[in-house]
């Protein structure tokens, strides 16, 4: 099944071969990957390595964050842990790369995701994760609506350096809640 969401400024699609080129200059830039568990030495064929193992499991959605009007690739979303049985995900990664951060792109993505997962696909739940000290994210997911679970202490292990995730997690009810109906 292909997936494709789409939003006022925003198409958020399945990854395709020529996304990775991309990927890989934003993964292995210091400041984009502050807050997330890549190593420094990240390569291109690293990125399209783990690209093509994510097509291949079931369990995994990768996608591409673009501009509507030109298709420009913008961030990525990966989701993982996806259980059919109890309607719920995991948002594993989720960044806007380059000089857009902060633009809004990646509420207005997080924001479309979340009402093709609650409205279209019927998810009761759905989680994520922030480095302890990225604020700007901790910030975002609770604008969002999502509400704190705990701490998974040395859960994420980056350049040999272990560190803590904070828990968050979104419930269908809170969705439409804060959202409405659609």
């Amino acid at each position: 099944m292909s997936t494709r969401i789409e939003t006022e400024n925003l198409i958020i699609r399945d990854v395709c071969f020529s996304d990775y080129e991309q990927f890989a200059q934003w993964e292995v830039d210091p400041d984009m990957t502050k807050y997330f568990s890549l190593d420094a030495d990240r390569t291109y064929e690293d990125v399209v390595t783990e690209g093509f193992a994510f097509k291949e499991d079931k369990s995994i959605l990768d996608l591409t964050i673009t501009r509507k009007e030109d298709g420009q690739p913008l961030g990525r979303i990966i989701i993982t842990r996806i259980d059919t049985h109890s309607k719920s995900l995991d948002v594993t990664k989720i960044y806007v790369g380059g000089d857009r951060r902060g633009s809004g792109i990646g509420s207005e993505a997080l924001l479309g995701l979340m009402k093709y997962l609650f409205e279209e696909r019927g998810l009761q739940r759905v989680t994520l994760d922030y480095y302890t000290g990225n604020t700007r994210a901790a910030d975002l997911y609770r604008k969002l609506g999502f509400v704190d679970e705990g701490v998974a202490r040395n859960a994420t292990c980056k350049d040999g350096n272990y560190y803590d995730l904070n828990l968050m997690s979104i419930l269908r009810d809170e969705y439409f809640d804060k959202y409405g109906q659609a």
